[in-house]
């Protein structure tokens, strides 16, 4: 197995680069129906997904069951409203690291109390405040993959020249996954004491 390790690093970084949240006025402004907000999501989010060509972002049924596991509000003579879509791009965030159980936990509150309402502080407005940080976070998040990366150059410098470059891969992936893994314990933990402070 051979591996362009420069290649590797600079491809990791424009996949990052390609993460892009959907912004607020791009949202459409009128209720849609559901084969609609398939589409629009699909147009939206394709770039992030792992196959581009064959990874579906939402389906009928996702949204289906969303509703049925009380994600998502009902829609409105079968049309779904601007602060559908929100909501729908806050599971397709969480529904990677978290379980069904754990989004409804965390969306429950800010569904009630301000899923199309017509206050100042409202769903739009949330959603705006939260993605703000994507810039911040994705630029920390380049710096911390590439120091790990360089850390996991120097691993293994006794192993056999034909295992060198798996085995420092697997160190890679094994600390990129560790990350992964204390912050979902970390998120879990929050929302564990989330609930009990409802």
């Amino acid at each position: 197995m051979t591996i362009d390790r420069e290649d590797l690093i600079n491809s990791i970084m424009e996949s990052l680069g390609r993460i892009q949240h959907i912004n607020l006025e791009d949202i459409p402004n009128i209720d849609l129906y559901m084969d609609q907000v398939t589409t629009f999501m699909d147009s939206k989010l394709k770039n992030s997904t792992r196959n581009p060509e064959e990874d579906k972002i939402l389906t009928k049924t996702m949204i289906n069951n969303y509703a049925k596991n009380d994600l998502l509000p009902p829609p409105v003579k079968k049309k779904y409203s601007k602060e559908h879509i929100l909501l729908l791009i806050f599971i397709y965030y969480f529904k990677g690291i978290l379980s069904i159980s754990d989004i409804q936990t965390l969306l429950k509150p800010i569904t009630e109390k301000y899923f199309q309402t017509s206050k100042e502080l409202n769903l739009g407005t949330i959603y705006e405040e939260v993605f703000s940080l994507e810039k911040d976070e994705i630029a920390d998040l380049q710096e911390n993959i590439i120091k790990k990366f360089n850390i996991s150059r120097n691993t293994f410098k006794d192993a056999p020249e034909e295992d060198l470059e798996m085995l420092q891969l697997f160190s890679f992936i094994s600390m990129l996954s560790y990350d992964v893994y204390v912050k979902k314990l970390l998120i879990e933990k929050m929302i564990d004491s989330f609930t009990l402070g409802l």
